[in-house]
């Protein structure tokens, strides 16, 4: 496997996990007062759209040629950390 299928392989197991952890918010969401609910709502919108974000660039990724998967794989780990950021946020504000 080359270095680049490996870090698509990774980068989708990351992916899979926010998927993972966005359900377990939208449960806890759906079981809150009406007004903590818009709150949670909002967040998990920021959340998702985030999520697609980065699904965006992982496509892009794949398309990329060998050479310069290297530059989208750089853009891809900004996303990451920027999204990773934003999620314990959100997921703070859940507690």
């Amino acid at each position: 496997m080359s270095d680049r299928d490996a870090y698509l392989e990774k980068m989708k197991a990351r992916i899979d996990e926010w998927n993972a952890e966005v359900a377990r918010l939208e449960a806890k969401a759906r079981e809150a007062e009406a007004d903590m609910r818009l709150k949670y709502d909002a967040q998990l919108k920021e959340m998702r759209e985030q999520r697609d974000a980065l699904e965006e660039r992982l496509r892009d990724m794949q398309r990329a040629g060998e050479e310069s998967w290297r530059r989208v794989r750089d853009g891809m780990e900004a996303a990451w950390d920027e999204m990773t950021r934003a999620f314990r946020e959100a997921a703070d504000r859940f507690r």
